[in-house]
């Protein structure tokens, strides 16, 4: 299917989904309302980030991918059915083209007075190297923040780690970002030997401090194939780092909650959040409200479990008729387990097949 969002008229695509306050939210097995999606646009990327992906991955063919269409026709459905906040995932979300017209569209979706049917919260994580391209655009979507991932501002150890990335790109990328509006929060993943000492977290903090940028580290997530690459290798345990921090920083608890997995402390030297993301050494998961859907239509109510629906073939068997779509993902969401299965195995390194970029972060 082409993607043919940016002349199809509006009219037309209100006429496919008409959202009403009538419509039930979706609630997982443990009574969860689920309110948060997140939105894999692509699998494709422009970095090879070691902990992600192997050097040479294979990408989906086009064809597999929704189109833009469908994509906008899930998220609308995921609205209607209660869903506040969408973030725009990838691979690198800002590399599928034509992606403003989507969004475009999804911000028409937000309403400030909080209505039923409406969304709340449109955001998105990229890599950062396409952001000064985009950076106003973004902003005038209704975009207001967006996550940056950025492991090390040491420029070498940086392109080791993204195989190839220039943190100069990146670094102009957050510069416009700001400049445009947007909050920026940093995601860092906490890599063993790589970017956990004393000296290189502090240069982080001060420089997010500098910048006006919430911090949130993350455990590596033990996810796929990623070449020789070892997971144990690779891992390095929060509840250390945090240990670290706590020697040299004063963090207090913070009461702020993104409705994400991170847990966050204030930073009294620089005003701002750091956070932490540990899906091996602490379980995240009762407050769990999140389901992802990959760029394909994969309906994952869990990061950490292999089970999933099929959406494209009820989106595309269906297209003027969204009830077989708001089924399966209804039964799927019902069977949302309490938890997640991370573990890291001794063997493989991997609990899952799939990877990080072809699932959406």
């Amino acid at each position: 299917m082409l993607d043919q969002l940016a002349t199809t008229p509006p009219a037309e695509l209100e006429e496919i989904i008409v959202p009403t306050s009538s419509r039930p939210s979706f609630v997982d097995g443990c009574g969860r309302t689920i309110n948060y999606l997140r939105l894999s646009v692509t699998d494709r990327c422009d970095l090879r980030c070691r902990y992600c992906m192997p050097l040479r991955p294979t990408f989906l063919p086009k064809r597999d991918l929704l189109s833009l269409e469908e994509l906008y026709r899930l998220a609308r459905l995921f609205v209607v059915h209660g869903i506040e906040k969408i973030r725009i995932t990838g691979g690198e979300p800002l590399v599928r083209k034509n992606l403003m017209h989507l969004l475009h569209r999804l911000g028409d979706l937000i309403s400030p007075r909080e209505e039923a049917g409406h969304l709340r919260d449109l955001t998105l994580t990229t890599n950062g190297t396409h952001l000064t391209q985009f950076a106003e655009e973004l902003f005038a979507c209704g975009i207001r923040r967006v996550n940056v991932s950025l492991d090390s501002l040491d420029a070498t150890t940086f392109a080791d780690l993204t195989r190839g990335g220039s943190l100069p790109v990146v670094s102009e990328g957050i510069d416009a970002a700001l400049a445009a509006g947007l909050a920026v929060k940093i995601n860092c993943v906490a890599l063993k030997g790589v970017n956990v000492s004393p000296e290189e977290v502090d240069r982080l903090l001060r420089w997010c401090g500098e910048k006006g940028c919430d911090l949130t580290y993350i455990e590596v997530m033990p996810m796929g194939d990623i070449g020789n690459e070892k997971r144990l290798d690779q891992f390095y345990p929060l509840t250390e780092l945090k240990g670290s921090i706590d020697k040299r920083w004063a963090l207090k608890r913070s009461s702020y909650h993104s409705g994400g997995p991170a847990r966050y402390w204030d930073c009294v030297e620089t005003g701002r959040r750091i956070g932490f993301i540990s899906p091996l050494t602490e379980n995240f998961c009762d407050g769990c409200t999140r389901v992802r859907v990959t760029c394909t239509g994969m309906l994952y109510p869990c990061l950490g479990q292999e089970s999933g629906s099929d959406l494209r073939d009820a989106l595309r068997d269906h297209p003027d008729n969204d009830e077989p779509c708001s089924k399966v993902i209804a039964a799927r969401v019902a069977k949302k387990t309490r938890g997640h299965a991370f573990v890291i195995d001794r063997d493989s390194g991997a609990a899952l097949g799939r990877t990080m970029n072809t699932t959406g972060g």
